[in-house]
């Protein structure tokens, strides 16, 4: 499916904690990541995409029950791992629980950003479900705690067969009109789209 900038819109309201809440009360994995072929495999490409072999400090929002969490625990030094779901953040914690370096915290966003600075930012499947004031105001918090030649990745869905969804078509677009961010690696798919971009050393 063709499609075209400013082809949707981000939702008025971002997402309600409650919704989110409700899904992992159902299920401990509502998306099945951990099981599922299409998300093993964007997993691995995610991991393959990486520009460098070791980073110092990953920063992970929306990080669900940990599946890349424990992949990015290998490349990096230490790992902050958040989401805002309780229930998401106690699974997280069981399934790092062997890993000394991943820290998992539970944190609403863009409200409560961490404190530091990170030369791996990942965060996936995350910004479609914000609205337009606070993916913006994310995305230049995210900019802000990238360190000068860092690297930030976005993995999101691509919804091929409904138009007029706000996807990872257009959460990407919105990614690359955030100043100070130069793309590095881009992959595209029928179902996902994954992009690097790195921070400039003149962001304000």
């Amino acid at each position: 499916m063709t499609r075209a900038e400013g082809d949707a819109a981000p939702p008025e309201t971002t997402v309600s904690l409650d919704y989110f809440t409700g899904l992992y009360l159902a299920k401990d994995d509502p998306w099945d990541i951990a099981s599922k072929w299409h998300d093993r495999r964007k997993f691995a490409v995610t991991m393959a995409s990486l520009p460098r072999e070791r980073y110092e400090r990953c920063y992970e929002p929306g990080a669900s029950v940990g599946t890349l969490t424990r992949m990015l625990a290998g490349r990096c030094g230490e790992v902050l791992a958040v989401d805002s779901v309780p229930e998401a953040v106690d699974l997280l914690r069981q399934n790092t629980a062997d890993l000394p370096n991943v820290r998992a915290e539970r944190a609403e966003l863009p409200a409560q950003l961490p404190d530091g600075t990170f030369d791996l930012v990942v965060i996936g499947d995350l910004l479609y479900y914000l609205s337009a004031a606070d993916l913006t105001a994310l995305l230049d918090g995210l900019v802000q705690r990238l360190e000068p030649g860092g690297d930030l990745v976005s993995v999101h869905f691509r919804d091929r067969e409904n138009g007029g969804n706000y996807d990872g078509f257009n959460a990407h677009a919105a990614l690359f009109a955030t100043a100070g961010l130069t793309p590095v690696v881009h992959h595209e798919d029928e179902w996902f789209l994954l992009d690097v971009l790195r921070r400039s050393d003149d962001v304000a």
